[in-house]
């Protein structure tokens, strides 16, 4: 079991900038990609940013909304995933959430939350105009 806490989020005007974190404890000795979803009301669950295993060294994938002015991370002991989203928008106001997918060993990181095995709680962000 994984368990995963996000923290960061807040009330911003547009154009501003959060940082959110998600702290992983539990059975973190094996490989996760791990993903940043979001879901503002009425909306589906979508894909935002993630991180994904390649052998040894890891990859990051974004949005086409996001890209450029958001960026995912991880800190050296791999327990905690950074996301730093500048030059926010509107559009962007939304509950975002911190997931881990155990590594399978392919080279995949997967955007849909079905593909998901563990989930945050869940932090609003909100941007005003």
């Amino acid at each position: 079991q994984v368990q995963l806490v996000e923290s960061g989020g807040g009330s911003v005007q547009a154009g501003g900038s959060l940082r959110l974190s998600c702290a992983a404890s539990g059975r973190t000795g094996s490989k996760y990609n791990m993903g940043w979803f979001r879901q503002a009301p009425g909306k589906d669950r979508s894909f935002v940013a993630g991180l994904g295993w390649m052998g040894s060294i890891y990859y990051v994938d974004y949005t086409d909304s996001v890209k450029g002015r958001f960026t995912i991370s991880r800190d050296t002991a791999g327990n905690t995933v950074n996301l730093q989203m500048n030059s926010l928008k509107p559009e962007d106001t939304a509950v975002y959430y911190c997931a881990a997918a155990e590594w399978t060993g392919m080279a995949v990181l997967a955007k849909t939350p079905g593909a998901y095995d563990y989930w945050g709680q869940g932090t609003q962000v909100t941007v005003s105009s």
